[in-house]
């Protein structure tokens, strides 16, 4: 088997599909959480921190470099401890939202399986003995 053809199979197999999807919905679920965490949830925790917007906290190594004329000539040399948080916070929130959808799966397949009846229990193996015999013996 050539390696196209083996690349091919691979690629058409069933779970690499599923994952394919999996990330798709995936990044456009997390564009939504982030949307939700900057949008919604981060301005009220900002307004009771006094109006800090988080991703503006940074803690500057070093300055920009600017001439006479105001041009930035080097940017300033930062570490974004806002976006870190900005980040946790989606994190947390994606992390909460696929707990509650397994945790919602797993009971809908615990209740499936309960509701699912029991395939009825096989005779003895004289009953089944018996039922051949009287078989037999309707065909004489």
């Amino acid at each position: 088997m050539g390696f196209i053809s083996e690349f091919r199979d691979f690629a058409v197999k069933g779970n690499v599909m599923d994952m394919a999807v999996g990330v798709i919905i995936g990044g456009a679920f997390g564009k939504i959480v982030a949307s939700v965490v900057a949008d919604v949830i981060m301005p009220p925790i900002g307004l009771l921190t006094g109006g800090v917007n988080f991703t503006d906290i940074k803690i500057s190594l070093k300055d920009a470099v600017i001439d006479q004329s105001g041009k930035i000539l080097a940017q300033p040399v930062t570490i974004n401890i806002g976006n870190f948080l900005q980040t946790m916070v989606d994190f947390t929130i994606v992390a909460f939202a696929i707990f509650l959808l397994i945790k919602a799966l797993n009971a809908l397949k615990r209740r499936v399986v309960a509701e699912t009846p029991a395939p009825p229990a096989e005779p003895p193996r004289q009953e089944v003995l018996l039922s051949e015999i009287r078989d037999l013996l309707k065909q004489k």
